[in-house]
């Protein structure tokens, strides 16, 4: 089965058609396996992304976010060494790897040590989204009357 049916979801759903998008990428994504990855959660609300790109530097990857995807890509300058490559096994092809981030989930930072390219990943729920306690009085609160005692205050 290749595609999944959404229609039932989107008659009493407003704003998930974004997993519908999700659902298909995650399908049509390339299969290569280049370069190889580890995607870790480190914490209740942290992850680490980890890739093995050996032989580039930090100025050869580029680290990109848009619309709620990670794009790491990785082009190596070129090399003229003076040198005749008899045999490489050491991958250094130009690459791009696409990952989806769930909303709130901003890149905290990036580190490149021993061909392991670390990335951080953390979950920053704004304050206006967090859970809040609302006070419960013993008076009868209306509109009128909070509008009235703001422009008696000010």
């Amino acid at each position: 089965m290749t595609s999944f049916d959404f229609s039932p979801l989107f008659r009493t759903a407003i704003g998930f058609d974004r997993l519908a998008r999700l659902a298909d990428s995650a399908l049509t994504s390339e299969g290569n396996g280049y370069p190889p990855y580890n995607i870790e959660r480190t914490g209740e609300d942290s992850y680490s992304l980890t890739m093995a790109v050996a032989g580039f530097g930090p100025e050869d990857v580029e680290l990109t976010v848009k619309d709620n995807t990670l794009i790491v890509a990785g082009k190596l300058a070129n090399q003229a060494s003076g040198t005749e490559m008899l045999y490489r096994g050491i991958a250094t092809r130009a690459f791009e790897r696409r990952f989806v981030l769930a909303d709130h989930i901003v890149v905290e930072g990036a580190d490149l040590q021993n061909g392991l390219l670390h990335v951080l990943l953390k979950r920053v729920v704004p304050e206006a989204l967090k859970p809040r306690r609302i006070q419960i009085g013993t008076g009868k609160p209306t509109l009128a009357n909070d509008v009235a005692a703001k422009v008696q205050a000010a």
